[in-house]
C-alpha cells in the first residue's frame, strides 16, 4: 500500500466514523441546542483538542512499540482486529433507533467564558480510554511499509480531528434538520450498520496485514 493509497482509504473510512453519531456528537448537538452556537463551537473546539492529545500519544507509544517488537506487533495486530470485529458485530446486532442526547450528555452546572466550554470538550476525550484503544487498533492498518510509524500516524489522528471538526461545524449550523434527521430510528439503524459493517472489514484486513 503506497501512501496515496493509504491517505484515500483512511479519509473515507475516517469520513464515515467521524459522520456517525455518538456522544460527541450528542454533546455538541445538545449543547448547540440549548446553550448556543458559540458554546457549542468551543465544546467541539475542546473535544477536537482531546482527540490530538490521544492522537499524540497513541501515536509516540505506538511507534516505539512496532519498531522494538516484533511479537508485539502481532499481538497489536490480533487484538486490534478482534476488537474492531466485535464492535462491528455489537453495532449490527444491536444498532440504535435514535440519538438519545440528553441522556448521553448529562446536563451540567451553568459554565461561563469560552475556556470553560473548551474544557468540558477536552474532557470528555481526555477522560475517555475508549478513544486511545480506538486510535491504537485502527491506526495501525493505514500505515504504509517504510514509513516513520509515530509521525504517520499522528498525521493519521489529525485528519481524523479535521473531518471531526468539519462535521462539528455543519452539525451547529444545522441543528435543528439534522438532531430531527439523528431521531429518525431508520437513519440511526443504518448509520449503525454502515459504521458496524466497517469496522468487520478492518478488523479482517488488519488481521491479515503483514508487517
Amino acid at each position: 500500500m503506497t501512501v496515496t493509497q493509504s491517505l484515500l482509504a483512511f479519509i473515507v473510512a475516517a469520513g464515515v466514523l467521524a459522520i456517525t453519531p455518538g456522544v460527541d456528537t450528542a454533546m455538541v448537538l445538545r449543547t448547540s441546542a440549548l446553550e448556543g452556537t458559540r458554546q457549542a463551537a468551543f465544546a467541539a473546539l475542546g473535544i477536537c483538542l482531546g482527540c490530538v492529545v490521544w492522537g499524540g500519544a497513541v501515536a509516540l507509544g505506538l511507534g516505539a512499540l512496532l519498531v522494538a517488537s516484533g511479537v508485539a506487533y502481532t499481538a497489536l495486530r490480533w487484538i486490534g482486529a478482534a476488537y474492531l470485529v466485535w464492535l462491528g458485530i455489537g453495532l449490527l446486532r444491536r444498532p440504535r433507533s435514535n440519538l438519545e442526547a440528553t441522556k448521553a450528555v448529562p446536563p451540567v452546572a451553568v459554565q461561563h467564558g469560552a475556556m470553560a466550554w473548551m474544557r468540558r470538550g477536552v474532557l470528555t476525550n481526555i477522560l475517555n480510554p475508549k478513544v486511545g484503544v480506538f486510535y491504537v487498533t485502527f491506526l495501525p492498518q493505514f500505515v504504509p511499509v517504510d514509513v516513520p510509524v509515530a509521525p504517520y500516524t499522528f498525521l493519521l489522528a489529525t485528519i481524523h480531528v479535521v473531518l471531526g471538526a468539519a462535521w462539528f461545524a455543519l452539525l451547529i449550523g444545522l441543528t435543528v434538520p439534522l438532531g430531527r434527521l439523528m431521531q429518525r430510528p431508520g437513519f440511526m439503524k443504518t448509520m449503525d450498520r454502515l459504521t458496524g459493517g466497517v469496522f468487520i472489514a478492518f478488523g479482517a484486513k488488519l488481521a491479515l496485514a503483514r508487517r
